[in-house]
């Protein structure tokens, strides 16, 4: 069951970030990810294992897509901070996608043969979706190019991703609930 709550919160702040930009709400998506992240965080199962991932999550997302941005491949809206860097709204996703990867996720990490190449899919037809549905990213690049350099960081970014959540969900201190954070 928590893992399906894992999944449903997830989603909702993919909604909630993507949604959010599209419609000039540039802080819905860091706003869901706080809600699922004190949610998240407040079982302390595996919550700093959990920590460290978003960490090396956020800072993949930020090369990824301020890379995209840079170049010139991608603009993002409601874009805060302004380009060339990733926007706050993405790096929401990207720092709630780290929160699946030991959880609703695991069945993929445990297979990084199959998840680095399935990951160079369908990330960029996330973005493509965003793109084409929401309107929150506009590819502004020969098509080919951007979902080719896309594809690239997601096979690169699920590679170091799964290789982390297998070794931070083996930490010792992980079953350690952040003192913060735990329930009454």
């Amino acid at each position: 069951m928590r893992n399906a709550i894992n999944f449903v919160a997830f989603q909702l702040v993919w909604f909630a970030a993507v949604g959010g930009a599209a419609h000039s709400l540039w802080w819905a998506g860091p706003a869901a990810f706080l809600f699922f992240a004190a949610y998240h965080l407040r079982r302390g199962v595996r919550a700093r294992g959990d920590l460290r991932l978003m960490v090396l999550a956020l800072g993949l997302g930020f090369v990824t897509d301020t890379l995209m941005a840079a170049t010139g491949m991608s603009s993002y809206s409601s874009a805060v901070p302004p380009a060339p860097l990733a926007p706050l709204w993405i790096l929401s996703l990207w720092a709630g996608f780290a929160f699946t990867l030991n959880h609703s996720m695991h069945w993929l990490t445990a297979r990084p043969l199959l998840v680095s190449p399935l990951a160079a899919i369908l990330g960029p037809l996330s973005y493509y979706g965003a793109s084409r549905v929401w309107g929150a990213v506009t590819i502004t690049a020969p098509l080919m190019h951007a979902v080719g350099l896309l594809g690239l960081c997601w096979l690169l970014s699920m590679a170091v991703l799964s290789l982390a959540a297998r070794r931070f969900a083996r930490a010792p201190d992980d079953s350690v609930a952040m003192p913060l954070m735990r329930s009454p």
